[in-house]
């Protein structure tokens, strides 16, 4: 499977390499200054882009949305689909919202691909100039909903690569609904204090791949909602930010769980978090299941290890006990120091315990100037350890 889907990628990042070079005669590229897009950070330039993207998805051949060097003021971006054949998205300039954070606020998103299948949005900045926002957010007036900066919705086989997303109003990069979709060198950057700016977001999505990536939030590096099943996670350096987590599960009833995740071979910074799984206490049909976190790297984290069942963030708490189903989760080679005490943090449901729990081969130390040592934490937890366990294994 490895190799199929090494093979597939490298195919598709050599036809955009011929197209952009006018190797395939049949490749059109459609360059949004030929519509009206100016580079010059002022100019209204979404209209262009728009009549850009609408010429290159009705071509019968293979099209090119290509967006030259320069700074490209665009307002909310709505990139629909179906197109007739494969399409590419590249910048090698920079896009930026308008000052106004109502101009985009006032949306869902910033940027957002739609039910487009085959497409490769491929390098360049975008940045969603999200400081007003925050600010208006943290002075608690009457603020607008905020939009993510790129959402993909009921999109397949996508290639999002390259690409640096700067001060987003909040989740940078949004999956939904969608399949096959990778994931490649990427930089997400907004303050530490910035609100709800999650780096990646994923809900209701299969065949996701995130690697190579380096992601420094105010939220979640990497959050994966419900619905979200065959993820691949690997080589992220996260922090600042909360970590990679799981959830928060457990919203309603009737919801879709999470199965079938890796996360391995990644960098945690001064995160408030590490890799958490997180539920409301109430009651819902949701599960997390068949979980692996390997190869892992912490440097002075809050809960390196963290499964939280009674996730309430704001004090507004359901006081029930979570239906979320919590099952085969393994951390194997967890290393590093911990910023708190309690380096390992299992509070699961009485209702439903975690079951399945597996850690191998974990040393954290508590990165405390009286060298006080770190502890486990356990509540309706219940698994097996193996090798050497540092703090020692409460399960």
């Amino acid at each position: 499977m490895a190799n199929f889907k090494t093979m597939k990628y490298t195919s598709i990042s050599l036809l955009l390499f011929f197209c952009l070079n006018i190797i395939i005669p049949s490749c059109l590229a459609y360059n949004v200054v030929s519509f009206g897009a100016k580079g010059d950070g002022r100019t209204d330039s979404t209209s262009a882009f728009l009549r850009a993207w609408s010429a290159a998805c009705r071509s019968t051949s293979q099209s090119n949305v290509y967006i030259p060097r320069g700074t490209y003021l665009v307002r909310t971006l709505s990139l629909n689909g179906p197109c007739r054949r494969r399409m590419e998205f590249r910048i090698d300039g920079t896009l930026v919202a308008p000052a106004n954070y109502n101009v985009i606020g006032r949306s869902e998103f910033w940027i957002m691909f739609y039910k487009v299948s085959g497409l490769t949005v491929y390098g360049g900045t975008i940045n969603a100039m999200g400081h007003g926002y925050w600010s208006c957010r943290k002075g608690g007036r009457s603020c607008p909903q905020g939009a993510r900066s790129i959402q993909f919705m009921w999109c397949n086989n996508v290639l999002l690569k390259g690409l640096t997303s700067l001060d987003s109003q909040r989740v940078h990069v949004g999956i939904g609904y969608s399949s096959n979709v990778r994931v490649e060198n990427v930089k997400i950057t907004a303050p530490s204090g910035s609100p709800n700016t999650d780096g990646i977001h994923v809900q209701n999505s299969r065949g996701i791949t995130i690697k190579g990536s380096i992601i420094k939030t105010g939220d979640d590096c990497i959050s994966i909602g419900p619905g979200s099943m065959h993820m691949w996670i690997e080589q992220i350096g996260c922090g600042p930010g909360h970590g990679i987590s799981i959830g928060s599960l457990g919203h309603s009833l009737n919801e879709y769980g999470v199965a079938n995740v890796t996360v391995a071979n990644s960098v945690f910074t001064k995160t408030q978090n590490g890799v958490r799984i997180k539920s409301w206490a109430r009651p819902s049909g949701g599960f997390a299941k068949n979980l692996m976190f390997r190869n892992l790297v912490m440097r002075n984290v809050g809960n390196p290890i963290f499964i939280d069942q009674n996730y309430c963030p704001h004090n507004v708490c359901p006081r029930q006990s979570s239906g979320v189903k919590v099952s085969n989760v393994t951390f194997k080679n967890v290393k590093g120091t911990s910023s708190t005490q309690e380096a390992m943090k299992f509070d699961c449901s009485p209702s439903n315990p975690c079951t399945g729990i597996k850690l191998h081969d974990i040393k954290l130390t508590y990165n405390d100037r009286l060298r006080r040592p770190a502890f486990a934490y356990c509540k309706n937890a219940r698994g097996t350890h193996a090798g050497k366990v540092v703090p020692k294994s409460c399960i």
